[in-house]
């Protein structure tokens, strides 16, 4: 018989999981099928059968169905086709709906339990970077009874997973879309307010449809002030059958109230069900996808920081993959589920809130008084890490720790600087801009260096940059095209170039007296920074206590007197 030869490693070999992945061992795995089945029974029962797609997928396809979660890793096969592991099932079916099935008659339903494949937004967690997506898809149907049956079903899996306590904030997409197609706007304005819609960010979207903000005139160039001031107030609404009707009456003068009437009706049909007590109507509910173009749904617990799961309607999907066909369908994350199924009762709590040290401390407890919330003992907690005062929690953090408290639901809401969100990007919905701890990112470099720099980057091809900042310096120069080698550091910033360690610095600055004192200039503004009170996504919609806490602040800070950023167009936005 032959041999071998294998070159011999030298240490240990590493016999950990890669990052994102586990072994799921027998107790859990156990679980886990009983779910699974009961789950699939339930399905089955409804008419829905069974199918399995891809674990890869050609990118292509998948950029052909619009805005989809990052897909975290891709390959090229041997005849050179980019191919993706699945972030989502929902495409696949549309797609194969649309092309080997597309002479059937329908209506068509499937379901599916499958593992996808996604990449943390942010940097507060390494999570989980392979889930477990139970759902199903109805390819052929449509109308408000269709829905209110895929919401109901979505709802009944739920609780056949075990999960008891859980909320189903519904809207529907037509009316904003509506806005902005009639709204006379350039299509990369339409762009960031829908990215402001799905990074759940009201200060962005108000920012963008303020329209006076001299930075946004060619990018908001022809946009209709009235249709701005809708898009606006939009998300702002949430409630019952009241909240339809001043949805209604927000949009129908403007000639925007597409889907209306079938959303109410879809939500007549909830109410009339068991559902009642769990639908909360909430316009700022939007996926992170593209192709929803009627009713969509997510499901969230009190219990976790993180939805369960969400669907909707998706009528033009298959069109994009060949035969059209209207449909609808959801999926939801079994480890979710469970996570929510096992984490016991949720109870009256005190609402939690993270509040930061240092400079921006003493401004944030008197923004929450102005607010109106017992601040007794908080600006001087001691050694003592939670105050607690009647009906909320406060959370003292450091400012850049505040995004992870509040993104993994150890805190309901907090306060930073829109510098710490920036550079964790977490996932949470921010609220209010509050005004207070204004400063700017600017690049600097030493006095009179200008020559030698640009010497360097003629002949190199890069710049060494030194930051505590690296993912706000990383976008700063990839929208500038300029090629940098990032140094990260955790302070003495400007001690880099310095000593050559690097020619320019990104940092922080309110004053620029740190900088000029160590013979260091600006040379470039990235952008502009001012506290922001944000919560946690499935809080917001599960507390109505964050809701009234920032209209509170909001209203505190509109009347505050506070310096503006120095070289900021406007507070909180890019400097200029």
């Amino acid at each position: 018989m032959g041999s071998f030869d294998c070159e011999e490693k030298e240490g240990p070999v590493n016999l950990v999981t890669p990052s994102g992945f586990r072994d799921v061992l027998a107790e859990e795995a156990s679980a886990r099928e009983v779910i699974t089945r009961a789950v699939q029974d339930l399905f089955a029962a409804r008419g829905y059968l069974p199918v399995e797609t891809p674990t890869l997928e050609v990118m292509g396809v998948l950029e052909t169905g619009g805005r989809i979660p990052a897909a975290p890793f891709k390959f090229f096969d041997s005849r050179g086709e980019l191919l993706a592991m699945r972030p989502d099932v929902t495409l696949q079916v549309a797609r194969m709906g649309a092309t080997r099935l597309a002479a059937e008659p329908g209506p068509l339903r499937f379901r599916y339990t499958q593992r996808v494949f996604r990449e943390a937004d942010s940097d507060a967690r390494e999570g989980a970077r392979e889930l477990t997506q139970m759902g199903v898809e109805c390819l052929g149907e449509e109308g408000p009874q269709a829905d209110a049956e895929i919401i109901g079903l979505f709802a009944e899996a739920l609780a056949t997973a075990g999960v008891d306590e859980f909320s189903l904030a519904v809207a529907t997409v037509a009316p904003l879309r509506a806005l902005l197609d009639r709204s006379g706007a350039p299509e990369a304005w339409k762009a960031a307010v829908l990215d402001a819609y799905h990074a759940s960010n009201f200060v962005e979207l108000d920012r963008l449809t303020a329209l006076d903000d001299a930075s946004l005139a060619e990018l908001a160039a022809g946009v209709a002030p009235a249709y701005a001031a809708a898009i606006r107030a939009l998300p702002r609404i949430r409630g019952g059958r009241d909240a339809i009707e001043a949805a209604r009456a927000l949009v129908a003068p403007l000639g925007c109230a597409d889907g209306l009437d079938d959303f109410e009706r879809i939500y007549d049909l909830l109410a009339a069900s068991d559902l009642a007590r769990r639908v909360l109507v909430d316009f700022s509910a939007m996926s992170s996808f593209d192709y929803y173009t009627g009713i969509v749904f997510a499901a969230y617990s009190p219990l976790l920081g993180t939805p369960l799961g969400s669907g909707g309607r998706y009528d033009r999907l298959a069109a994009a993959f060949g035969a059209d066909r209207p449909a609808a369908g959801f999926a939801f994350y079994l480890e979710q589920a469970m996570a929510a199924a096992t984490a016991g009762a949720p109870g009256a709590r005190p609402l939690r809130i993270a509040v930061p040290k240092g400079a921006l401390n003493a401004d944030a407890i008197d923004a929450l008084a102005a607010a109106g919330l017992d601040v007794t003992g908080l600006d001087a907690p001691g050694r003592a890490l939670v105050v607690s005062n009647p009906g909320v929690d406060y959370i003292i953090v450091r400012p850049s720790d505040a995004p992870a408290f509040v993104a993994l639901g150890a805190a309901d809401c907090g306060i930073c600087g829109k510098d710490s969100l920036l550079e964790a990007a977490p996932d949470v919905v921010e609220l209010a801009d509050l005004r207070f701890g204004a400063c700017r990112f600017v690049v600097a470099e030493p006095i009179g260096a200008a020559q030698d720099v640009a010497a360097r980057y003629r002949k190199l091809g890069s710049i060494r940059v030194a930051t505590k900042y690296p993912r706000i310096t990383r976008a700063y120069y990839a929208k500038t095209g300029v090629q940098v080698e990032i140094v990260y550091l955790h302070g003495n910033i400007e001690l880099a170039p310095l000593t050559g360690l690097a020619e320019r610095i990104v940092d922080i600055t309110a004053t620029g007296t740190t900088l000029r004192e160590n013979n260091l200039e600006v040379v470039e503004d990235v952008i502009g920074s001012t506290a922001r009170f944000f919560a946690n996504p499935c809080a917001f919609r599960t507390d109505d206590r964050i809701t009234a806490l920032a209209q509170a602040l909001g209203a505190h800070a509109a009347t505050a007197a506070y310096e503006p950023i120095a070289g900021s167009s406007q507070p909180g936005g890019p400097a200029s």
